[in-house]
C-alpha cells in the first residue's frame, strides 16, 4: 500500500497509474505507482502545457500535483505500451497512450507520452515527461473560440 494517503482521490488516473506499474514489473519495487518512485524523484515536465509546473522535487509533491488530476481529466485506458531499456545506465523510455474525457467540457481526449526514467536502484529517482500539449488544449477547449462575426 503506497505512503500517499488516500488513492481513492486518483481514481480519474487508474489507468495510467496501471500502464507505468505493467511497464517497470522487475525493475522498480513498489505495487503502486508513488511506491515505484524515489522519495525525492526529480520530474520534469519537457513539453506541457501553460500553468503547469515544468520541475517538481519529492513523491509526496508529485502526489499533489497528481491529486486533483480528476477535476479536469478522466482516464478511460492507456494502452500502446513500449518499454526501452539501457542496463547499463539504468535509463528506461516509456512510450504509451491515453485515451479518456475533459472533465469540463465532456470532450474526448487522447494523447500519447514518452517518458524517461532514471531507475538505479529499483526506484524511479528522475522522470522526464513529454505529451502532445495540442491534444490537452481542444480537449478543455482552450483558449475559447472566439466568434469573430466572420463569415463565409
Amino acid at each position: 500500500m503506497s505512503s500517499i494517503g488516500n488513492l481513492d482521490d486518483f481514481r480519474a488516473l487508474a489507468p495510467f497509474f496501471r500502464i507505468i506499474e505493467e511497464a517497470l514489473v522487475g525493475l522498480a519495487d513498489g505495487e503502486h505507482f508513488f511506491d515505484l518512485l524515489a522519495d525525492e524523484v526529480v520530474f520534469d515536465y519537457i513539453i506541457t502545457v501553460p500553468n503547469y509546473p515544468r520541475h517538481v522535487v519529492g513523491r509526496a509533491v508529485v502526489a499533489e500535483l497528481y491529486r486533483p488530476y480528476g477535476e479536469t481529466f478522466v482516464l478511460d485506458r492507456c494502452f500502446d505500451l513500449a518499454v526501452h531499456r539501457d542496463r547499463e545506465t539504468g535509463v528506461v523510455v516509456l512510450e504509451y497512450a491515453s485515451e479518456g474525457r475533459a472533465v469540463r467540457t465532456g470532450a474526448a481526449y487522447s494523447n500519447r507520452y514518452v517518458s524517461v526514467l532514471t531507475i538505479p536502484e529499483r526506484k524511479a529517482t528522475r522522470w522526464r515527461d513529454y505529451l502532445d500539449p495540442i491534444a490537452v488544449f481542444e480537449a478543455v477547449g482552450w483558449p475559447p473560440t472566439v466568434d469573430r462575426g466572420l463569415r463565409e
